[in-house]
């Protein structure tokens, strides 16, 4: 795949610079990139000259707010278009595999998946995440902060992306074709794996096991799905490998950045190896 060059002056419109978004920006503002960042209270400027245009403003309980305002202009902007969308618009498949091939809009998140919908129409480049960590946001800091707790719901299984992985996937985007890309790790795992592993890379007790009807209702419509999320597309269309191939790698990079006093390493990676 031939590499499209990071040239000085070209544009990125990104609409909804929060966690994942900031990251992008700061990438592709190091390759020499022009980078526009639109606040959610912003959506009102006009999208202008841009060249790429990313919008991660989710959806509200009237549609997409990106859409509702600029779609017209994205349609006639000739942009490159993409949209950071999510692996809930597949809905529950009882912890069967998902690719990009199977239906959406059967789930909780129906406004969400009408969006993505609408931005593949546009001829975007969609890209569907499922839960998002890395620095200061993790399973690590949950439990730091002493809010960190695991759910009796044996037989989970959740697919999970560290946001580095994200942005190189985006990135590699900017030579694909439109379409919808799952971008996620290799190794779907239960979330209470994840959590104990955390806890030794911490040294930390295990946080408390609670029953799902003990959970706020955003929680427990979380654990209401089970599924794992293919990423075959993504490598193979995209050229992509996340540099995070699973939980492991992602959670103890993200501990060696934390404060030496409050880490403890495993005696070995693969004791807690729970597949």
């Amino acid at each position: 795949m031939a590499t499209r060059s990071f040239a000085s002056g070209t544009d990125l419109l990104i609409f909804g610079p929060g966690y994942t978004g900031a990251r992008i920006a700061a990438a592709v503002d190091a390759r020499g990139w022009r980078v526009e960042r639109v606040g959610r209270a912003e959506l009102d400027r006009g999208i202008g000259p841009a060249t790429h245009i990313l919008s991660s403003v989710p959806p509200d309980n009237e549609g997409d707010p990106v859409l509702r305002r600029h779609g017209a202009a994205l349609a006639a902007s000739g942009a490159w278009l993409g949209y950071l969308s999510s692996t809930g618009v597949y809905g529950d498949t009882g912890g069967a595999w998902v690719d990009e091939s199977a239906p959406t809009g059967t789930g909780r998140r129906s406004v969400r998946a009408q969006a993505d919908t609408e931005w593949l129409a546009l001829g975007a480049r969609v890209f569907r995440l499922p839960g998002i960590y890395g620095p200061g946001r993790s399973p690590l800091d949950r439990i730091a902060a002493g809010a960190a707790y695991r759910v009796d719901a044996p037989g989970q299984v959740f697919s999970r992306i560290h946001v580095d992985d994200i942005v190189s996937a985006v990135l590699a985007g900017f030579d694909a074709p439109p379409g919808v890309y799952n971008v996620a790790d290799d190794l779907p795992a239960p979330q209470n794996h994840v959590i104990a592993y955390a806890a030794q890379l911490l040294g930390a007790e295990l946080p408390p096991l609670l029953s799902p009807d003990a959970l706020p209702p955003a929680a427990r419509a979380f654990y209401a799905e089970n599924r794992k999320v293919a990423n075959g597309k993504a490598k193979r269309v995209l050229g992509w490998t996340p540099r995070y191939p699973t939980y492991r790698e992602g959670l103890r990079a993200l501990s060696a950045q934390m404060s030496p006093a409050n880490v403890s390493t495993p005696p070995s990676a693969a004791t807690n190896d729970q597949r």
